[in-house]
């Protein structure tokens, strides 16, 4: 049987933590910038956990199952 290869653009976009987690960036903070306000935009700058029901289509694509 084949390997499992890993998504490309889903390594750059994710990153596991200690516990198992999965970490990824808010959307929304990369351009149109200006009518947003600044908590807003302040807000968005922290990175967040997936949701647990997108966690099984996320390992998938890192190779993780």
């Amino acid at each position: 049987m084949p390997k499992m290869k890993t998504i490309s653009g889903a390594k750059k976009r994710f990153a596991l933590t200690g516990s198992g987690k999965i970490k990824c960036k808010h959307a929304f903070k990369s351009h149109i910038l200006t009518k947003k306000t600044k908590k807003q935009k302040r807000n968005l700058t922290n990175s967040s956990l997936v949701h647990k029901f997108d966690e099984k289509n996320v390992k998938t694509m890192l190779g993780l199952r």
